[in-house]
């Protein structure tokens, strides 16, 4: 019972990670209206990918490497450069919405995948937060379980993640059915200024690190 009890606080953990609001979610949000479903889930699978990336690096210890000024500085640029693209083109592209849109034009999924996967590989976010809160938790569950329920746990907040993904998936698909073209363009400009913001914000952590 105290397993299951731990399993599922690992799962709450996941979903509370990927809950606030950031760039994936935005992105997430974009591709849901305009191209449904699979587009918008396949980004947060993307997202996932990194994430499982760089738990692996925590988990062999490599993650520490990523702490030096210079690669924190590249990912932080590289971070803005990814933000501000997608979100420049989410608002370039808002004016082509229409509500038929919903019949055909699915977006690409390998391009979907894509951006989720170098969103969330160069969030210098992603790094502080599975260095801190992941390695934390790999440091506190090594000394009290075993490595199996280890990988288990690990597959938990994995689990997490992947559930609060297909809700914000279904949640931006479901807007796309019942929203006007008006209201879905407005949507999409606000995520594509919210990626942009993001994009700044990163660029802004960059010039601190460089100068």
């Amino acid at each position: 019972m105290k397993d299951i009890n731990v399993f599922i606080g690992y799962i709450f953990l996941g979903l509370s990670l990927s809950a606030p609001i950031g760039p994936i979610n935005a992105a997430q949000m974009d591709k849901g209206i305009r191209g449904g479903f699979w587009p918008a889930w396949v980004v947060g699978i993307g997202a996932v990918s990194a994430d499982i990336l760089y738990m692996l690096l925590v988990y062999f210890g490599v993650i520490h490497l990523l702490d030096a000024p210079f690669i924190k500085a590249f990912l932080w640029l590289f971070g803005f450069f990814v933000l501000v693209y997608t979100g420049v083109e989410s608002i370039k592209n808002a004016g082509a919405l229409s509500a038929d849109e919903s019949r055909g034009g699915e977006a690409s999924l390998s391009k979907s995948y894509l951006s989720g996967f170098l969103m969330s590989l160069f969030n210098p976010l992603s790094v502080l937060f599975w260095l801190g809160i992941y390695g934390s938790v790999l440091a506190k569950a090594a000394n009290e379980y075993p490595m199996q329920q280890l990988l288990i746990y690990s597959g938990a907040i994995v689990l997490g993640i992947l559930i609060w993904d297909i809700s914000m998936a279904a949640a931006s698909s479901i807007f796309r059915k019942i929203l006007t073209a008006q209201v879905l363009k407005g949507i999409s400009v606000l995520s594509g200024l919210s990626l942009i913001a993001f994009g700044f914000y990163f660029g802004v952590q960059a010039a601190r690190l460089l100068f």
